[in-house]
């Protein structure tokens, strides 16, 4: 997980936690959609890889790079 600006440690240890399961992305979206968070944007990158933009009720984004 790369962080980029000021996120304390135990909320990035919260954050790795919640995504280490995000092995597919049917994972991802299962959890985030538990947690009433959803993808509000897909970047395709390439044919074979797209960005997943997930934003987070304290303000944070996840992004996911897939293949």
């Amino acid at each position: 997980m790369k962080v980029h600006g000021a996120v304390s440690d135990a909320r990035v240890g919260e954050l790795t936690a919640f995504t280490a399961a995000h092995t597919t992305t049917s994972r991802l979206l299962r959890d985030h959609l538990a947690n009433g968070c959803a993808i509000t944007d897909i970047h395709a990158m390439d044919e074979y890889t797209l960005d997943l933009v997930v934003p987070l009720p304290d303000g944070l984004v996840l992004i996911y790079g897939t293949t």
